[in-house]
């Protein structure tokens, strides 16, 4: 597929997988599977309970994540990659790739001057 600049959707795609927390959030679902709230929210200490709330909601209205909700007490509430968010892989472990080289150039670039 050609890529025209002018009719770049970089930033769709951007717009969707921006924020410190969602490409996070993202790689615990795929690497780990079917995780409820409080598994994220300790794989995360950083993040408030109110940014993974935010984020994961983001996530979801975009066909990302998904939330089930067991009627049960206390409620039980899991969250997992949808089969079209499973698409994101590939794009996902390519930019933590190429984020593990750029802070090794980075460094070695630091040493260097």
């Amino acid at each position: 597929m050609e890529i025209k600049p002018e009719l770049c959707r970089v930033d769709d795609a951007l717009g969707i997988l921006t924020g410190k927390w969602k490409p996070i959030i993202l790689l615990h679902l795929l690497t780990k599977g079917t995780q409820r709230f409080s598994e994220l929210k300790r794989n995360m200490p950083g993040i408030t309970q109110k940014m993974l709330t935010n984020q994961l909601r983001d996530l979801e209205e975009e066909d990302i994540v998904q939330r089930v909700v067991y009627p049960q007490v206390p409620p039980k509430v899991e969250y997992s990659m949808t089969d079209y968010g499973k698409s994101l892989e590939p794009i996902l472990r390519a930019m933590h790739d190429w984020g593990a080289k750029h802070s090794v150039h980075k460094k070695q670039k630091m040493v260097s001057e």
